[in-house]
């Protein structure tokens, strides 16, 4: 049985959270591969692979690889560390199907909202018949920013973090293998309830675009404390209670956004706008500068769209979070119903809730799709 400590990473994903989590995690001892698309923003790691890390962690640490080879980069690995995007999974799954090994784990950080379901069908759809597990995380785990290419600031590091993978039955291993570097991961039931349990839904579309004539003319303010004021929080009101609706029909084990600012900041009010002005840890965080921000492109396709098409699927109404979807569609030209994580593109359509869930827990349920898309769990 592999030890936590002698557990070899793949991260993929250059970005702000990748350079981050690889540089941490080699500055922790473990072997690590990083991969990213494209290799003008990985040139100077793949020159000289070692990552400087500022802020709550001091150190460096000297990664295996560096490589835009997808082949290479998750080649003899345990744990492949998926930082990327939301929007990327779904290609990144494809790019990754025909090169896995039997045993490895997908790590999803975090996953959005139906991430690990979205991955592990796409594996199965792209042919891939090894025994891989997905898992994903509730949030990241980090808040940071890759402050040159070979190095990153740390600002916090969060004390809990939800996990749960497909097959359910694998979350203790998951959990126990990444406790070596991450003893923060605890286990969830299953995906659906770190899924349904992300709060970017609530906090990151609707603020952003009815704040967008104020982002658009490039004013600085503070994104959650004079961002969001009481009407604006009445709207993440109505989000958040359609969420839990959903939660609710699943038998998931949801937390409401004002719980959760509570638990996480122990931040406190009688509602979502008091509890967000009574939370210190929000002071100073700005608004986006541009609408050209995953707070739209991401959290819209791969939070809420997902939400709102599984409570399709179980007879629920969505009037608060199909609004800020809708209006997410006119203000960018784009159609996040169709290009966002459906429940078709989940295998969940047609489903019900004990279906979901089995599928959910299992990977094992086998939905009636159409013949070129037939989902082989």
């Amino acid at each position: 049985m592999i030890s936590p400590m002698d557990v070899r990473f793949a991260v993929i994903g250059g970005g702000n959270g990748g350079v981050a989590m690889a540089g941490y995690l080699a500055y922790k001892g473990s072997s690590v591969n990083l991969y990213n698309r494209t290799q003008a923003r990985i040139q100077s790691l793949m020159d000289n692979p070692t990552i400087d890390l500022t802020g709550s962690v001091e150190g460096s640490g000297a990664l295996n690889k560096v490589t835009c080879n997808m082949e290479e980069a998750i080649r003899d690995t345990d744990i492949i560390m998926i930082t990327t995007p939301a929007t990327g999974h779904y290609n990144l799954a494809r790019l990754m199907a025909p090169h896995l090994e039997e045993g490895q784990i997908i790590v999803l950080n975090p996953g959005r909202t139906g991430g690990a379901l979205e991955v592990y069908a796409t594996l199965r759809k792209s042919g891939c018949q090894k025994n891989v597990v997905v898992a994903e995380a509730q949030t990241f785990i980090y808040a940071c920013r890759a402050t040159g290419p070979r190095s990153a600031k740390i600002f916090s590091v969060k004390h809990e973090v939800a996990l749960a993978a497909i097959p359910a039955m694998f979350t203790n291993k998951v959990v126990r293998l990444l406790s070596g570097a991450y003893p923060q991961f605890t286990p969830a039931r299953n995906v659906m309830e770190t899924s349904l349990n992300n709060f970017g839904a609530i906090f990151h579309p609707a603020p952003t675009l009815l704040n967008s004539g104020h982002i658009e003319r490039g004013e600085t303010f503070e994104y959650y404390l004079e961002g969001i004021t009481p009407s604006i929080g009445q709207m993440l009101e109505r989000l958040d209670s359609e969420r839990m609706k959903v939660a609710t029909a699943l038998g998931v084990k949801a937390v409401s956004a004002r719980q959760w600012l509570e638990e996480s900041y122990g931040a406190k009010g009688n509602s979502i706008y008091e509890a967000i002005q009574n939370n210190p840890a929000y002071k100073g965080l700005t608004a986006p500068k541009g609408l050209d921000t995953r707070y739209i492109y991401e959290d819209v396709p791969c939070s809420l769209v997902p939400i709102s098409s599984i409570a399709s699927v179980l007879g629920i109404e969505t009037p608060t979070i199909d609004t800020i979807i809708r209006l997410a569609n006119i203000m960018t030209g784009r159609n996040f119903f169709e290009e966002g994580r459906t429940a078709k593109k989940l295998g969940l359509k047609d489903l019900t809730a004990n279906q979901i869930l089995e599928f959910a827990e299992t990977g094992q349920y086998i939905t009636s799709i159409e013949p070129d898309e037939e989902v082989v769990a």
